[in-house]
């Protein structure tokens, strides 16, 4: 198993529940972005970055992810593209994405969006909470026990 992170929209506080579990469990974690990134020395965290533009870093991720890795990612469509190749996703707020839940959170997406191009003021999701933080950490621990 693998951990794939969408980095670059992942929150730092996120970033450094990642960093102490993927160490605690040796699992190898990979955290794909445009841009550098600095993470802690370890032998179990890795950086790679991608060129600039529109889902290069999703689309390298869907492209190394295998069917027993696990990705972070708040972004829908990554998220729906890794569970139809067996891999498994987190947002980043703990919420587990499934084979029964992803076609949902997919309409809600596309219906967000055309409510925005309408010109609908939609605001965006709230900042991160401690309860989101305790959501997300109990959701990466039971992933990584079932591995």
């Amino acid at each position: 198993m693998k951990i794939w992170v969408d980095a670059d929209a992942c929150p730092t506080v996120i970033k450094d529940i990642i960093y102490r579990a993927a160490q605690r469990k040796q699992v190898h974690t990979y955290f794909v972005a445009n841009q550098f990134l600095k993470v802690p020395p370890s032998p179990f965290l890795h950086t790679l970055k991608v060129s600039a533009g529109f889902d290069v870093a999703d689309n390298e991720i869907v492209k190394r992810v295998e069917p027993s890795d696990l990705v972070i990612t708040a972004d829908i469509p990554l998220a729906a593209e890794v569970i139809e190749k067996g891999g498994q996703a987190i947002n980043p707020r703990g919420e587990t994405y499934t084979t029964e839940t992803i076609k949902e959170r997919l309409n809600i997406r596309d219906f967000m969006d055309t409510m925005r191009a309408s010109g609908e003021r939609t605001g965006g999701p709230p900042p991160l909470n401690q309860r989101d933080r305790h959501a997300f950490a109990a959701s990466l621990d039971r992933v990584l026990q079932k591995a």
